[in-house]
Order: C-alpha cells, then structure tokens, then sequence
C-alpha cells in the first residue's frame, strides 16, 4: 500500500536513515527537522499518508504537535517515535489518538509494520470522510422548509406533529417529507434517522415513533 510518510526529527542522520529506509520499501517520504516546518506547510489530507514523529524534539514538542495538528482537522495517523521508554507518555500520545508509539532503535520490520498499520487506518478514515462529504453535499441541497420538516421527523415528529409545529397542512408537510428523502436517496425512516447521525445533525435522542 504505498503512502506518503511525513518524518520529523531534529536528528539529520536519523532522517536520512530513515527515509531511505522507507524510500526502499516504496513509500514517498518528506522531512522535517522540527514541529514548526510541518505546521508551516501543513501535509495534505487528500493523500494517503501518516506521520513519524519523534517525541522529544526542541521548539514545539511531538505531543503538542500531535494537538496542533488534531485542532486543525488533521486525520494523518501519527507513529511516535521515542528514544526513552517512558510509560506515562506513551499512554498520554495513544489516549490522545497516536497510531502506535515505537522505542529507537527501532527494527525495519517494527517500523514498516506501524507504518503499514497507519495507512490503513488512514485509507478507512478518508472513505469515511468521503461518504460525510457525500452526505452533508445532499443535505445541503434541501430547502429551508425541507431541512425543517427532515430536523422534526428524525427526531420521531408524526406529520402532523411537524405540520402543527410549522403552521401547514399534513398533506404539505407528507410532500416536504417526499421530498426530502429523495434528494437524500433514502428509502426508510430508519435510513433517514441513521443518515442524519452519520452527518452528526441528530444531537439528541430521536423518538422512536414511525411518522404517518
């Protein structure tokens, strides 16, 4: 699976180690030698990849690049890299999302296997990204009235129910209701309700009422 891997460490031999290393087994690779180079071009998310970071690098650290990156979007699996096996930070990077924390010297086989893992993960996220991308594209294609009546009904308002609340006819609100589940290809309640928790508009515990 070949993949872009963003290396960053102040050590300029480990680099170059590194790099050819993964250069061999196929991946594209780009270096940094601190925190700060990376945040001022920042990787690209539409390319499959994954971040090999050193823990304890002068300037901005690993973990407080690891938050950086997690406030600006970033979905680019991060590979901790440390000289000192130091439990409490290795837990603290994992709960914070790392992929994997590994301890140098690190063997090719340990390396290219977290890599690997990584980028999987990585392929995953971005389809998921993809299909919220879908999503929220035919959601924003409803009317203002459509994406009332689709807010009330996935969260189990009959049609009458969203009718009274929206001051129109039952036979309107049944049309809107038509409408919208076009324009967003589902078939089903169920459907609409899972589509709307998928794009993260459901917020709150829908009913379990089937609209009429």
């Amino acid at each position: 699976m070949p993949g872009l891997v963003y290396i960053v460490d102040d050590d300029a031999s480990f680099r170059t180690a590194i790099e050819r290393r993964l250069k061999k087994a196929g991946y594209e690779v780009a270096t940094y030698p601190s925190a700060q180079h990376l945040l001022d071009c920042p990787p690209s998310e539409n390319k499959l990849g994954c971040i090999l970071l050193d823990v304890r690098i002068p300037g901005l650290s690993g973990p407080e690049l690891q938050g950086r990156l997690s406030e600006i979007g970033s979905t680019l699996p991060i590979v901790f890299l440390t000289g000192y096996a130091d439990v409490q930070t290795t837990v603290r990077a994992i709960k914070a999302g790392a992929e994997d924390v590994l301890t140098k010297p690190v063997s090719s086989e340990e390396l290219l296997g977290a890599i690997e893992r990584a980028m999987a993960h990585h392929e995953v996220m971005r389809g998921q990204r993809s299909q919220l991308d879908a999503l929220r594209a035919h959601i924003a294609k409803l009317t203002p009235r459509e994406r009332e009546v689709f807010e009330l009904v996935i969260r189990g308002k009959t049609n009458k129910q969203v009718a009274n609340v929206l001051g129109a006819t039952e036979r309107t609100i049944k049309a809107h209701r038509h409408r919208v589940m076009e324009k967003l290809q589902v078939q089903t309640f169920a459907e609409l309700v899972s589509l709307a928790e998928r794009a993260g508009i459901l917020r709150e515990s829908s009913g379990t009422g089937q609209a009429n």
